[in-house]
């Protein structure tokens, strides 16, 4: 199917073009500009929400149970699983998503784990494009799970308008998430698992961080949840409601998402000069070798692979034309 007709079928919500369309996104798909120029007039209106933390606090469980919140207020949903890349299939793992297959057979409900093959520039350009599917899909809501806490987490959680931080009791897990630099990220703070000791000592903490913490706009509620009792999730769900009325009422929701998409602009482009500027090097072993003797230094390198891209670009400008 070419890239526009696949477009049509993306905007008309049918799943089995959603679903081949974030494959193409996984895979690098030469196509993906043809696709994403069809689509990208139609996105904008899908809120998004994006869970990171640790491995293990339960942030399946929690997206399942926001799905399902979701579902009893008639709202359509997607869930997008940003799993790590196996090993020995290239595919992304299943396990987690396996929990919320009861919802498999609702229309509404759209359920991907994702994974990079092929994708220049990795989960943090993927991620967008995926979601920016589901937007254009007709989706109203759409929830990022990421795994793990590392930097490509942090940009995939970040990638969505409320990102929700998820600790569980316990100070190994709360020290870990604070190396890792994402307590700073936080739009809600979780602290799942709230049937088991020490929840109340981790909200209390995190609360107490934020009062020393510097002055914001909007400080981060912390809400206890437990997926085993539904304890806290409404409550989670009116913080994420407090946030976007916020973010829309102070502007703040239309400037994020705009200094999102140029970022990744951006970083698309930094992708590309990449790739040439390797492509360049290969080519010109006298260059790299003349870095590495220390006869060039790197600033200057730098600078004339700058020129060559520039130059090889205009040239295939004019030949194209």
């Amino acid at each position: 199917m070419d890239p526009s007709g696949l477009a049509q079928k993306v905007l008309a919500g049918d799943r089995r073009a959603v679903a081949r369309a974030i494959s193409m996104v996984e895979d690098g798909s030469s196509e993906l500009p043809a696709l994403s120029e069809a689509i990208y007039p139609k996105t904008g209106r899908a809120y998004t929400v994006g869970l990171t933390g640790s491995p293990g606090v339960g942030k399946s469980s929690l997206a399942e149970q926001l799905l399902r919140t979701a579902r009893a207020r008639d709202q359509t949903v997607a869930v997008l699983a940003i799993d790590p890349t196996s090993p020995f299939t290239g595919g992304a793992l299943l396990g987690d998503r396996l929990r919320m297959q009861v919802h498999a057979t609702d229309p509404s409900v759209f359920i991907r784990s994702m994974a990079t093959r092929g994708h220049l520039g990795g989960m943090a350009l993927a991620a967008p494009e995926a979601i920016r599917i589901l937007d254009a899909s007709g989706k109203d809501l759409v929830i990022v799970e990421t795994v793990g806490v590392g930097q490509a987490e942090v940009e995939v959680a970040t990638a969505t308008d409320t990102t929700l931080v998820v600790v569980a009791p316990g100070w190994g897990d709360y020290v870990q998430v604070a190396k890792a630099g994402i307590l700073e990220i936080a739009d809600v703070f979780v602290v799942n698992k709230a049937d088991r000791e020490g929840a109340g000592d981790a909200a209390r903490d995190l609360k107490s961080m934020l009062r020393m913490g510097p002055k914001m706009d909007w400080t981060p509620p912390v809400v206890k949840t437990s997926t085993v009792t539904a304890e806290g999730v409404d409550e989670l769900w009116e913080a994420i409601d407090q946030h976007r009325k916020h973010q829309e009422s102070t502007g703040a929701l239309d400037e994020k998402r705009r200094t999102r998409i140029l970022e990744e602009v951006k970083s698309m482009v930094a992708f590309r000069l990449r790739e040439r500027a390797t492509d360049a090097l290969d080519v010109d072993v006298g260059l790299a070798e003349e870095v590495a003797t220390r006869a060039l230094d790197p600033y200057r390198a730098a600078e004339i692979l700058l020129q060559r891209v520039a130059r090889d670009q205009v040239a295939l400008g004019e030949a194209d034309g």
